[in-house]
């Protein structure tokens, strides 16, 4: 029988689905939830990082799986803001959204891990109609370097 109340079950639990956690974690950061994705990106790579594994596979997995579930995340977002009806916003921030996306296309989406206006970027994106798979290319890149670049500049810190 499990003793979901003891450490060691937690513990267990995390290291055994420590990927899964990543990619939730990184889902839900790229909606309006919170789901913390860095603390988890961080703590899964410190122990690789620790015992100097940067490039080993472990590290290229726990990108690959925050990669997936941010942008699968921000998708989720595009998706909904296709279902919006047409509306004149007062809002400074969607009026600036919506310019920046209307100057600039789908490539605007490399800034879509930006906390709260990339929400908006990839919202916006969808109900421009702006064409889904470039914007996929486009918010993939953006994530995937942001957590390339999470790794690396947190190394200091857990070396």
């Amino acid at each position: 029988m499990w003793d979901i109340f003891s450490f060691s079950f937690w513990a267990d639990f995390w290291q055994t689905h420590g990927l899964w956690l990543m990619f939730f974690s990184a889902f839900l950061s790229a909606t309006i939830l919170p789901g913390n994705s860095e603390i988890v990106f961080i703590s899964l790579a410190a122990p690789q990082v620790l015992v100097g594994s940067l490039l080993s596979a472990d590290i290229v997995w726990l990108v690959f799986m925050a990669t997936a579930g941010n942008t699968l995340g921000s998708l989720t977002t595009y998706w909904i803001g296709r279902w919006f009806p047409k509306i004149d916003s007062k809002n400074d921030r969607t009026l600036w959204a919506i310019n920046k996306i209307k100057r600039y296309g789908a490539i605007t989406l490399l800034l879509s891990w930006l906390p709260i206006i990339g929400d908006v970027f990839c919202a916006v994106a969808g109900w421009l109609r702006l064409k889904w798979l470039s914007c996929l290319i486009f918010m993939t890149i953006g994530k995937g370097l942001r957590y390339i670049a999470l790794l690396f500049f947190s190394l200091p810190f857990v070396s």
